[in-house]
């Protein structure tokens, strides 16, 4: 018997060794093998990259692969997977024969900055700290070097789940922010007004940063920099997939529901029954359901979520039902959040969401031939709202994200935001509220309210110029070109620095047959965005309309 473990073992540590002692010919072949699996299997990824960008980047790491080293290559790997941008597909770096190391610390990117949220004992003197620099690269450099091998469906998901490569000294130095593989990394930290260097050492064997949900939760080891005299709403009983709370000064009932599953003790529609009798039987004018935190799951499990809350006629009102939302709402909660907007009367709070509204999700793993690393392609196209109302995010009715100093100290302004709502008359769908006066003439009445919320940090995220530009471009479409000149005009008086405003504009001038005007505006295009891809629209234009 110990002969028989004794070879199993010698085996396993044979197969390892070959592995990780693969030639470039061989890492070659594990290339030219997703390329053509890719190609083969998963055309339809083609949405957000090329085929040709696709294959360009594959002839160039082919050519690099001779001169890099391992970790490189598989860097390299990264940035090729994560060109489709969808966070379901993805290369592993924490799967062994390859599996990077990690310096003792978790990240998070509050509203002022990234700082050390949580990290191992012997560095309690950085906790806390703000990161000012890596390797004497600025933080910002550091984020925009990593970005290429995070698949981002969007700026929230990088926060989310992008900051923690910055904690991987494989990818710090294949994206050249340190100048070698090191084990020792320098951090440039800010702290009580203080600015400092400290050093972080890998931890030893392939040892991983323990965090529930993105946090590092305090222990006899690892520190959080969070206060611990208490804990906020959002972080309670967080061994339970969800639990609900009575408020009683708000009359609210809180939900916080962290994974489309159902938690061992009770299934999602038992814990929405019990949710929703408590509601009917007691004195509750609002509902809030935290998704913050939640990074999916089941979507089939949605459903009695969403049938409770449309059969509550007590809650299913503008005004009396919230759902928290932010760069951690992922995959099957995008789903959720997707049918709560399609179906119910929700207001929105906190941070868009990490998922494209319609996204590929659900992967296989295609287990690459040499290295045996297995990525992750998406095969499943989910799609909740029309195409044409596809957006990078759900965007939140009320924008409302969090400092380092509102987090250490347990303040929820994101909660608060939504307690503290009294507007019943608030705007869900902006488009559609300005476009009633456009269509009633109501011409001030629109420029007003435009005005008015263009300026309101409530709807910070949703994108004004984007839909009243596509809003003119459909009129225009229509051959209503004294509308479309209008809407704009509306446009520029409300963006005045976007190149793209005065593009729009010109273009519709033109378009009526007025040479005069569409010059006029293509210069203030030209002249607004001299060297970008709008400015030298604007150019061409002129040149054409001159001829």
């Amino acid at each position: 018997m110990k002969k028989v473990l004794f070879f199993i073992a010698f085996n396993m540590v044979m197969i390892s060794y070959a592995q990780n002692n693969l030639t470039k010919a061989q890492w070659q072949e594990d290339l030219k093998f997703l390329q053509e699996t890719v190609h083969k299997d998963y055309p339809f990824l083609f949405k957000k990259t090329t085929a040709e960008i696709f294959d360009s980047e594959v002839v160039k790491l082919h050519k690099d692969i001779p001169n890099l080293q391992q970790h490189e290559i598989i860097v390299g790997f990264a940035r090729i997977v994560s060109l489709f941008k969808y966070g379901h597909t993805d290369i592993s770096f924490s799967k062994d024969p390859f599996a990077f190391s990690q310096l003792p610390i978790n990240l998070y990117h509050f509203n002022d900055g990234v700082f050390i949220q949580g990290t191992h004992k012997t560095h309690e003197n950085t906790l806390g700290a703000k990161v000012l620099a890596i390797e004497g690269k600025p933080i910002k450099t550091a984020l925009e070097l990593i970005h290429p091998t995070v698949p981002s469906e969007n700026s929230q998901f990088f926060k989310a789940y992008g900051l923690n490569y910055l904690r991987i000294p494989e990818v710090l130095h294949a994206q050249g922010i340190t100048s070698s593989l090191k084990t020792s990394v320098e951090f440039t930290l800010e702290k009580n007004g203080k600015t400092f260097t400290h050093v972080f050492s890998v931890l030893p064997d392939n040892q991983r940063i323990p965090v529930s949900y993105s946090l590092t939760k305090q222990d006899d080891v690892w520190l959080d920099a969070r206060n611990q005299d208490k804990t906020p709403n959002y972080l309670k009983h967080l061994d339970k997939i969800y639990y609900y709370e009575y408020l009683p000064e708000q009359k609210a009932v809180y939900v916080r529901h962290s994974q489309i599953q159902d938690d061992s003790t009770e299934a999602i529609p038992e814990f929405y029954e019990r949710v929703f009798n408590f509601i009917d039987t007691n004195d509750v004018e609002k509902l809030i359901i935290d998704v913050r935190l939640n990074g999916g799951g089941n979507n089939y499990k949605n459903k009695p979520i969403i049938t409770n809350i449309i059969k509550s006629k007590k809650i299913n009102r503008v005004g009396n039902l919230f759902v928290i939302t932010g760069r951690r709402t992922f995959s099957a909660c995008q789903n959720l959040v997707n049918e709560m907007s399609n179906y119910t009367n929700a207001i929105f709070v906190g941070e868009p969401t990490g998922e494209n509204i319609n996204f590929y999700g659900d992967n296989r793993t295609v287990e690459l031939p040499n290295s045996k690393i297995p990525v992750f392609l998406s095969f499943a196209w989910w799609q909740d709202k029309p195409q044409w109302e596809n957006a990078e995010w759900l965007a939140p009715h009320i924008a409302v994200d969090m400092s380092f100093e509102e987090y250490k100290t347990n303040k929820d302004p994101v909660l608060q935001a939504a307690l503290d709502f009294t507007d019943n008359n608030f705007v869900l769908n902006p488009m559609q509220y300005l476009t009633s006066f456009f269509m009633k003439g109501e011409v001030d009445k629109l420029k007003s309210e435009a005005a008015r919320m263009v300026m309101d940090t409530r709807y910070k995220f949703f994108d004004f110029e984007g839909e009243f530009n596509k809003a003119g471009y459909n009129v225009l479409g229509s051959g209503q070109m004294q509308e479309a000149i209008f809407v704009f005009q509306m446009v520029t008086e409300l963006f005045p620095n976007s190149a793209n405003a005065w593009n729009s504009l010109a273009e519709a001038y033109l378009k009526a047959g007025d040479k005069t005007k569409a010059l006029e505006y293509y210069n203030k295009a030209l002249k607004t965005d001299p060297e970008g891809d709008t400015g030298k629209n604007a150019q061409e234009m002129i040149k054409e309309i001159k001829q």
